[in-house]
């Protein structure tokens, strides 16, 4: 059909991630996003070169872009400078942005984990066994390493990130399109990050989340937001995924995957309607 927009998807087929199969969820997706888009699939290393000829440059498990930083950093040059159309949209302050969010929720006084870049403010994070010392560029555990607090002042600071190590009951994503709630996951076993079942939130687990899809301000695009729930019942932000967060469609109901391509399809459309070609 002539009329349908052109959609460049950027995925990493052949991506190994613990626990997750990134290319089986990125084939279903361009499946059904095919019945409304003309879809083509491309590595993000040829993202820059082949965008031009597309109405929108869709990112999704294109892998930690740590592993190709320099490329990245040339397909956003170019990108904004043409003016092509991004999604997510390139403007998110969560991970898309690096880690610098998280310094700067926890300064704010957000429910976060709290979080440290410098000695100086080792006072204020709380007297634990050990501390999670990850890089500011890191992504999908890279880097991470835990080290006892008599250690901390060693540490060579400037690139790292500093938490204390919370002993958490489970870990709990919600996933958003645009601003709306799609579905939320659960991983009830702390030792099995990606063995998630479905999980039916409370108003106060939706107010958690929507804080810090408000605090983005990111009118289109697919978030997920990371958390852990504390031995004394409260929830922490872990993680605000806004560049190519995994989805784990395969683990929810047929209604609730249909419901989602649904919303990413209507989402898509708002954004080029929103942003038209210059």
């Amino acid at each position: 059909m002539p009329d349908r927009r052109r959609v460049l998807f950027v995925t990493d087929l052949a991506y190994q991630a613990r626990g997750r199969r990134y290319c089986d969820e990125d084939i279903f997706l361009t499946s059904r996003l095919r019945d409304d888009f003309h879809i083509a699939l491309c590595h993000p290393l040829d993202a820059a070169a082949l965008m031009d000829a597309f109405d929108v440059v869709v990112v999704r498990n294109s892998g930690p872009v740590l592993h190709y930083q320099k490329e990245y950093d040339t397909f956003r040059e170019q990108a904004t400078a043409r003016g092509t159309r991004i999604y997510n949209p390139l403007s998110g302050r969560g991970d898309m942005a690096g880690k610098q969010y998280l310094l700067d929720l926890t300064a704010a006084g957000y429910p976060v984990i709290p979080t440290i870049d410098q000695p100086s403010d080792l006072h204020l994070l709380p007297e634990v066994g050990h501390y999670a010392v990850k890089p500011k560029a890191g992504a999908d555990s890279i880097g991470l390493a835990f080290v006892p607090r008599e250690q901390l002042g060693g540490l060579a600071y400037g690139d790292i990130l500093v938490q204390p190590r919370i002993d958490f009951r489970y870990e709990v994503s919600f996933y958003y399109v645009d601003d709306a709630f799609q579905y939320a996951l659960h991983a009830p076993d702390p030792e099995r990050r990606w063995v998630l079942e479905p999980y039916e939130p409370t108003d106060a687990d939706l107010a958690f989340a929507r804080r810090f899809i408000d605090w983005n301000t990111l009118d289109h695009g697919i978030q997920r937001v990371d958390a852990c729930r504390t031995r004394e019942g409260e929830l922490l932000l872990v993680e605000l995924e806004d560049l190519n967060p995994y989805l784990s469609l395969d683990l929810v109901s047929d209604r609730t995957r249909d419901s989602f391509v649904a919303s990413m399809t209507a989402s898509l459309h708002r954004f080029l309607d929103a942003h038209p070609r210059a």
